[in-house]
């Protein structure tokens, strides 16, 4: 059976774990109270930074 040469640093083992985490998605409240995702086209309203950039039909 094949053995490793050197032992795993811890650092190189939390690295490699490092992908595992989750992290809840970001939201930003826009004038309505309703969530978007911040940094993008507010979906519902087709706002961004205060600006109208998407026709949206109702």
């Amino acid at each position: 059976m094949a053995n490793p040469k050197r032992k795993q640093s811890k650092r190189r083992s939390a690295n490699r774990r490092a992908g595992n985490a989750y992290k809840a998605p970001q939201f930003a409240k826009d004038t309505d109270g309703g969530a978007f995702r911040p940094h993008r086209v507010n979906p519902k309203t087709g706002m961004y930074r205060g600006r109208q950039v998407l026709d949206i039909e109702v």
